[in-house]
């Protein structure tokens, strides 16, 4: 289908991108591969597309105990980046690099796959399991948010209408851990039945999934199975609320044991 009708600008900073979205209805684009497709649906018609893909907000640094990603980052980049080989921070590049085809990889980018917020979208999971912080810039000024209180709902985020992702930010976990996301996937969207991302510390595991619900979510507590168990799964067309419980407990002990691998390489 062809997109309904609407202009477009290139913002030349942040501070313009914030001046352009006060405009109502007006969107964000970056890489174009969650914003693009619904257009075309016309599921989504903005007045003003505002194009921030030029805008410094790209790269993968570790500072001071904190891994920052800019939210422009592309999904090659995080895959192929040297400080997402260590094994605490693996589960990134990992999930990075089995995302979409080549050319998705190549143009999708970390923050707009955030603040999308698809149910099924792979790399929150991550993030969740690492304990990532979103830190947000608005007229306003700028403000720090949990990325589990971020996430809402299907395609519902916490970020005001004016708000625009600035970092991604994740404390480095200590030596000794390691982290791994598993997914089985739809065969023809690509899009997880079922993902969990684990992380493995000295002090304890975090899994989180993906797929399964109305949004990513951490499970609660130590028992993996039994949390999923209790967890809230959501079935569809594509696959039973069932198949879809028995297929998160599987990919999560996947992700465990090569999460718990991993770790003793970190050792």
């Amino acid at each position: 289908m062809i997109p309904a009708s609407t202009r477009y600008a290139r913002a030349a900073d942040v501070d313009h991108a914030l001046e352009l979205l006060a405009e109502p209805d007006a969107k964000v684009i970056a890489g174009g591969q969650s914003l693009v497709p619904v257009m075309k649906l016309r599921i989504a018609r903005p007045s003003l597309v505002v194009d921030i893909s030029r805008l410094a907000l790209r790269g993968v640094q570790d500072r001071d105990g904190d891994l920052h990603i800019g939210p422009l980052t592309t999904w090659m980049e995080l895959a192929s980046s040297e400080i997402l080989s260590r094994p605490a921070l693996a589960a990134i590049a990992e999930c990075a690099g089995g995302i979409g085809d080549l050319q998705v990889r190549n143009l999708g980018t970390i923050g707009g796959s955030v603040a999308h917020a698809d149910p099924a979208s792979d790399m929150p999971a991550v993030l969740l399991a690492l304990g990532a912080r979103l830190r947000l810039r608005g007229p306003g000024g700028e403000r720090e948010l949990a990325l589990s209180e971020a996430l809402l709902g299907p395609f519902m985020t916490a970020l005001e209408p004016q708000e625009l992702v600035t970092d991604i930010v994740v404390t480095v976990p200590p030596p000794g851990s390691g982290s791994a996301y598993v997914s089985v996937e739809h065969p023809a969207s690509g899009f997880a039945l079922a993902g969990a991302a684990a992380l493995v510390r000295p002090s304890g595991t975090t899994v989180a999934l993906t797929g399964v619900g109305a949004t990513p979510f951490v499970l609660s507590g130590d028992d993996t199975s039994a949390a999923i168990a209790e967890a809230e799964i959501y079935g569809d067309r594509f696959a039973s609320a069932e198949y879809r419980r028995d297929l998160a407990t599987v990919v999560a002990e996947r992700a465990l044991a090569v999460a718990r691998e991993r770790a003793k390489e970190d050792a």
